[in-house]
């Protein structure tokens, strides 16, 4: 966050067409102007005449601040809603707002800090978003290092790429990763899910993550073991950062969670609980490769960590109106690890955490 002297010498928001409301302009750090461009002009593409809803929190303003400038720089319209002036948090549900809202915009951003057992009312988000196939930039935990890194990706460069790595794995039976620290795991696919590409290029096909990076599926069947000494998605990625240091080390068959082993047991048993919320938490929803090449590292944030190369899973929702999948449910977390060699079939696409694919 910044302090008073640094917001002195900021750019100040202007109040837009439609704006913030009653709330005063928002300075913010002029370091942020890069990957908002980057969010509005290459991700988002953005037009003048179309209606952009802004969803943010006291945490984010000024991130959101930033994007907003870039709103009125180019001339569109928009709203900004600031969830704790509309309820209470944790949310139970989106407000009716935000919602009637997004039934109106074509463009819609959701730069907020994840707090838990929240995702109910970002799947009421989602469910509006992936109706009206609205333009969607998922921004969960944004913060300042992926506004300084991954935000400042060539989006271009990594479309490419993914575009290359997806046409591979949809001719693919099988994907194969194996890492120093102990993972090895074998990805059954289904032909009948689709792989998806959210590279950064935001369509009105399929929301996506800024920054992005990944192409992904509904896996077949996922059977081996992951270690994750990289981070764990949702409310436990604030939690718990980072876990070079304290991996997580998992068991899966046919597709189902069978354990879940770390030093750390606050980890062990927070990550149990939450896959054992309904009768799909520890069913494997998703299998991903992160193909965001300007990333060097896990930083301990899963926004960002999730596009780093290598392969992710995760467990619970498998996005089925994107994927084909006819299950369901209530609970999505991602898991990353570090410095992966991967297989398509037989093809080694991976060394090391490199991508033996040319972008």
């Amino acid at each position: 966050m910044t302090t008073p002297a640094d917001q002195a010498n900021f750019p100040t928001l202007r109040r837009g067409r439609d704006g913030w409301g009653n709330r005063k302009p928002v300075p913010f750090d002029p370091e942020y102007t890069a990957g908002a461009r980057n969010a509005i002009g290459v991700c988002l593409r953005v037009q003048p005449d179309e209606k952009v809803c802004v969803i943010t929190d006291e945490i984010t303003l000024e991130i959101a601040a930033a994007i907003v400038s870039e709103l009125e720089n180019l001339g569109a319209p928009y709203n900004v809603w600031v969830l704790e002036d509309l309820a209470p948090r944790p949310l139970t549900d989106l407000p009716a707002e935000v919602l009637n809202d997004l039934e109106t915009s074509q463009v819609s951003i959701f730069a907020v800090q994840a707090q838990t057992n929240e995702l109910h009312s970002r799947m009421q988000m989602t469910d509006v978003v992936n109706r009206r196939k609205i333009r969607h930039a998922h921004m969960v935990n944004i913060n300042r290092q992926i506004m300084l890194e991954g935000m400042r990706a060539d989006f271009q460069k990594v479309d490419r790429l993914s575009a290359k790595v997806v046409e591979m794995v949809r001719k693919a039976q099988r994907v194969r990763a194996k890492t120093a620290a102990g993972t090895d795991l074998t990805a059954e696919l289904n032909h009948n899910y689709r792989w998806l590409k959210t590279s950064g290029i935001i369509t009105r096909e399929k929301w996506g993550n800024l920054p992005g990076g990944e192409i992904f599926t509904t896996p077949g069947e996922v059977n081996g073991t992951f270690v994750i000494d990289g981070v764990v998605g949702d409310y436990l990625c604030a939690k718990f950062g980072n876990l070079r240091e304290n991996p997580l080390t998992i068991h899966m068959k046919k597709n189902r969670l069978t354990e879940a082993h770390s030093e750390n047991h606050e980890l062990e048993d927070d990550f149990w609980k939450y896959t054992h919320t309904d009768g799909n938490s520890d069913r494997v929803g998703e299998f991903a490769i992160g193909t965001n090449i300007d990333l060097k590292d896990v930083i301990g944030q899963i926004l960002q960590d999730e596009k780093y190369p290598g392969v992710h899973i995760a467990f619970g929702n498998p996005y089925g109106a994107h994927t084909g999948a006819e299950w369901d449910s209530s609970t999505h977390i991602d898991v990353v690890g570090r410095k992966f060699n991967i297989w398509v079939d037989e093809r080694q696409i991976m060394q090391d955490g490199k991508f033996l694919v040319e972008a």
